[in-house]
């Protein structure tokens, strides 16, 4: 050691930042909380979804019996009978087959356009790989059960932009079962489609249990719909709302 060298400057660290410098906002911090493809087809669907689920009702008052495989057009061969739906419940608000089955069709084309409009954006932005498939990782029962405490306690996950298993689990079944199901088994009861259809038709076991497996797919979604609103009520529906409007993390 050279005489005059200050040791405490020699052996200390150099600084490279100022305490008071603001540390650069991360490439996830940047990122919007949802997107804009996203954003567009959240409402769209939204919207879709109360159409078709309203007309649906109508058409299912012209025929509340629902049948699996052969069983044919009597009420004593259905597996169940569903209600009568009011008209404040339906499109348009009073029974008529003819102008239900209109909105139903109309509103249907776009629905599946918007569908395959938001898995061509998930796939391009990796929006699914990246925030909504379930890593082997995730599948893990003490973190599952955690999650589950979470949940029965309304504590959910504080980091920004992150889904925890529930969520990841609950949108998965919906992108990948619940949404496409309505389309395919909407194809199937249609009776345009049954020439081209015919093999799809046969798989499901036929119209009518197509038909039945479209009754139970509109209703999971109404659970889904109804159990979402309620979550983001109880986790603070304006900042939900804002991000979901602006994209903003506010």
């Amino acid at each position: 050691m050279t005489p005059g060298t200050n040791t405490a400057s020699a052996e200390a660290p150099l600084e490279t930042h100022r305490k008071d410098t603001p540390p650069r906002a991360s490439a996830e911090d940047a990122r919007p909380r949802h997107r804009l493809s996203t954003r567009l087809w959240h409402w769209m669907n939204f919207g879709c979804l109360v159409i078709l689920f309203m007309s649906g009702l109508n058409i299912s008052n012209a025929h509340p019996w629902l049948y699996w495989g052969d069983a044919g057009f009597l009420p004593e061969e259905a597996w169940i009978s569903v209600m009568r739906f009011p008209g404040w419940a339906t499109i348009p608000d009073y029974y008529s087959l003819a102008p239900a089955r209109d909105w139903h069709l109309s509103t249907a084309w776009l629905y599946a356009i918007g569908l395959l409009f938001i898995w061509i954006s998930m796939l391009i932005n990796r929006h699914f790989r990246r925030d909504i498939a379930i890593r082997r990782r995730e599948w893990n029962w003490t973190a599952i059960k955690e999650d589950v405490r979470n949940h029965l306690r309304f504590k959910f996950d504080p980091e920004e932009g992150k889904y925890n298993f529930f969520q990841k689990l609950s949108y998965g079944l919906v992108y990948v079962i619940l949404l496409p199901l309505m389309i395919f088994t909407g194809m199937a009861i249609s009776p345009g489609w049954e020439p081209t259809l015919g093999w799809m038709i046969e798989l499901m076991g036929g119209r009518q249990s197509a038909r039945s497996l479209h009754f139970l797919a509109a209703w999971a979604l109404f659970a889904f719909f109804v159990l979402h609103v309620a979550l983001v009520f109880v986790s603070g529906p304006l900042g939900q709302l804002r991000s979901m409007i602006l994209g903003d993390r506010k």
